[in-house]
């Protein structure tokens, strides 16, 4: 029985890690309304949080139903079989909540603990019956739960964001985005909403399946429940408006934290089970009196068992509590959420999709129909009701606390309403997309944003479908490994676990790019910024020196490794101009309008420069990547002395520029024409040649495209060059 307390410890140990992936990857469905709307800071946010994780860790009960029998018929296995399965499903879920959190992707950790549950069933299901083909799987799974929660995964997702776009544009009806004036008025009533419902979720939703269980159920029974919610909503409104008024404090601001906290309660109370679950029901297993390898676990494992105890309630909480403050995962998952709900404009993090502009397309569409049909007076007002804050009115938040509000507050009633008709709503699902429906509502999404918000919104959707297909499939070859391969199968997956873990943990590559914005009222900014163009200049052409060499000499892999460098400085050119330019360009001074104007042309000559030298570097990898024959003798002279003439303009050019040296730059720049008309003796040697081989033929189309592409690729050069020039000049 040794090996089973060895299998126990290291799912105490993935326990642990799990509840540490796992809050990196759930913090952000509690801390990003908080944060977004800058009700509080993001120390500030973790620690109503960590309050909030704190008490839901006391008040849960620990039933670990789900773990136990939700997804597997426990009579189907032997005490053997479910420690493995156990393990198999730990080790999956770590490693896929962890890729996740690396992407910077929320998931949900229901979904990914219900889905390893059901892959290592299925695995230690074949295992079990020595057959792969013949093996009767729906003895060994509860097919009703699996798809149950299939169902309410795809209900979720559609209700949440219908519901939130509805409600934020009614919110934003009456509040408009200058909302000081109506709340001074309204205020009380619209925080005594969002505090009810907070309360409602607090008691019902947050304590159910708590100690006070008893107590609920008790309260329900003998008083109506709307009678105790009206009770609530009057009290709630006495309150806020005492405060509002009298004490001058900004309840909004406290209504935002508050559902930060509620939600952090219920998030600890009610989805503990997905971190602890296989810990707590493997130890109930591990320790049933007179158990041995070949027990049948249809007893030991069968209702929803005892309660965890609260020592290690509070253990699992005060790990949660400690990577919400050190995580740094955490703040990338809540990045990602904000970076789709903000309504600023700037670098997206995601790129365009055909799905995304389809549904653009059709969107707008839709909307210039209804704005055909609406009477004008009733246009005018909504158009003046949903009127964006000018520069100067921005306070520099995601959204504003009216849109946090919103959020809180209707994620508590959904998950609250699912909880009453006992649906497994993920907590992850619904808050993304009550987040998302309101910032479409809220026209964060303007037109020049919509495509790539929406392509995040996809991206993210698809990865909670990714989950569970992925937790299905590791879970299901983790089992197999494990049960076929024994001490050993265990041995090699837990170093791959583990390897795994560290190296997403500890050598985690960090971006290094470290972008500053052009300060075009500042001689030394506008000069560095005009260094590090000439300095990609320099690269690219460093590059092409190398890819004829190589491509002469035609070695594979120095070209596959030149087209990634060429492909790399293409991608640096654009993130200056996402980073860099654009940001320095909003809102220039017409005094400044040349600057401005200069140094967008240094990046987009820079960006064609660029680009014309993927295309020759492509095109000489893919023709020897082909096992084409190489250059003819008179080709590769040629393109050896143009290489020579393109590489003796660069040096010593920087030194020149930041010497003042104007004359030896002009210099330079006096020997394009003698260059181009090399390019053209080059061109007509080659054509007046005439071989019709297919060699020929293939060299032919090789050369021209590099010499054609070459020659604009120079004419861009020799542009930045004096664009370049005109900076320090100035």
């Amino acid at each position: 029985m040794e090996i089973y307390y060895i299998i126990f410890g290291l799912i105490a140990i993935l326990s642990v890690f799990g509840l540490i992936v796992g809050v990196s990857n759930d913090a952000c469905n509690f801390l990003n309304s908080s944060i977004g709307s800058h009700a509080g800071t993001y120390n500030q946010t973790v620690c109503v949080a960590a309050i909030g994780v704190i008490l839901g860790a006391c008040f849960s009960s620990g039933m670990m139903a789900v773990a136990r029998n939700g997804v597997i018929e426990p009579e189907m296995f032997t005490f053997h079989e479910v420690m493995l399965l156990f393990l198999a499903v730990m080790v999956a879920n770590i490693i896929l909540l962890d890729t996740f959190n690396t992407l910077g992707l929320p998931t949900s950790t229901t979904v990914a603990l219900v889905f390893s549950l059901l892959g290592a069933a299925i695995g230690m299901a074949i295992f079990s019956s020595n057959s792969f083909f013949t093996c009767p799987l729906l003895e060994y799974i509860n097919e009703e739960k699996c798809l149950q929660m299939i169902l309410a995964i795809f209900a979720s997702v559609a209700i949440a964001f219908v519901v939130g776009t509805v409600v934020m544009w009614i919110a934003r009806l009456i509040f408009s985005f200058r909302f000081k004036k109506a709340y001074r008025y309204i205020g009380p009533l619209w925080c005594a909403l969002a505090f009810t419902a907070i309360s409602y979720f607090i008691i019902f939703k947050g304590l159910k399946g708590s100690v006070f269980k008893g107590d609920i159920e008790a309260l329900t029974q003998h008083y109506n429940i709307w009678a105790i919610v009206g009770v609530m909503a009057l009290s709630w409104v006495i309150i806020s408006a005492l405060l509002q008024y009298i004490c001058k404090i900004n309840t909004l601001r406290i209504a935002v934290l508050a559902g930060t906290g509620s939600l952090a309660l219920a998030f600890a109370g009610n989805d503990m089970v997905n971190f602890i679950g296989i810990f707590m029901a493997s130890k109930d297993a591990l320790f049933f009196p007179g158990v041995t390898p070949h027990t049948n676990m249809g007893t030991v494992l069968a209702g929803d068992g005892a309660a965890a105890s609260l020592h290690y309630l509070l253990a699992s909480g005060a790990i949660m509590v400690t990577a919400l403050f050190l995580s740094k995962k955490a703040r990338k998952v809540t990045e990602t959420e904000l970076k789709l709900s903000s309504s600023n404009t700037g670098k997206e993090r995601f790129g365009s999709s055909q799905p995304a502009r389809m549904l653009v397309r059709y969107t707008i569409n839709t909307v210039r129909f209804f704005e055909r049909i609406t009477p004008k007076p009733i246009a005018e007002f909504v158009s003046k009701r949903f009127a964006p804050l000018t520069p100067e009115e921005e306070t520099g938040a995601n959204y504003d606390m009216i849109r946090a509000s919103v959020n809180l507050t209707l994620a508590a009633l959904l998950i609250s309403v699912g909880t009453d008709l006992g649906l497994p709503l993920s907590t992850t699902y619904v808050i993304f997309m009550v987040s998302m429906g309101s910032s479409l509502s809220d026209r964060a999404w303007g037109r020049d944003s919509a495509v790539y918000r929406i392509t995040g919104v996809l991206t993210v959707i698809g990865g909670w479908l990714i989950t569970a297909i992925a937790a299905t499939l590791a879970a299901l070859l983790v089992a197999l490994v494990m049960g076929y391969g024994g001490t050993w199968g265990i041995v090699i997956m837990m170093i791959i676990a583990a390897g795994l873990l560290i190296k997403s943990t500890f050598f985690a590559k960090e971006s290094k790019a470290n972008y500053t914005i052009v300060d075009v009222n500042k001689d030394s900014s506008m000069h560095a910024f005009a260094a590090a163009a000439a300095g990609r200049l320099g690269r690219m052409i460093g590059i092409y020196k190398a890819m004829v060499s190589a491509l002469l000499e035609e070695d594979r892999d120095a070209l596959n490794r030149l087209r990634k460098k060429a492909r790399s400085i293409k991608r640096d050119i654009e993130a200056v101009r996402e980073n860099e330019v654009l940001p320095a360009l909003a809102g220039i001074p017409k005094n400044l309008a040349d600057r401005g104007q200069l140094i967008f042309r240094i990046t987009e000559i820079s960006s064609n420069t660029a680009e014309r030298l993927l295309t020759i570097v492509k095109a000489a990898f893919n023709h020897i990547d082909n096992f084409h024959a190489g250059l003819e003798e008179d080709q590769g002279k040629d393109l050896l002395l143009l290489n020579e003439k393109i590489g003796s303009f660069y040096p010593d050019l920087l030194d020149m520029l930041k010497a003042g040296d104007y004359a030896g730059v002009e210099a330079k720049l006096a020997g394009r024409s003698q260059l181009g008309d090399d390019f053209g003796d080059c061109i007509t040697r080659h054509l007046m040649h005439g071989d019709a081989d297919e060699s020929s033929m293939r060299n032919g189309i090789l050369y021209l495209t590099l010499l054609n592409e070459t020659r604009a690729m120079v004419s861009h050069a020799f542009a930045l060059i004096e664009r370049i020039k005109e900076v320090y000049e100035d």
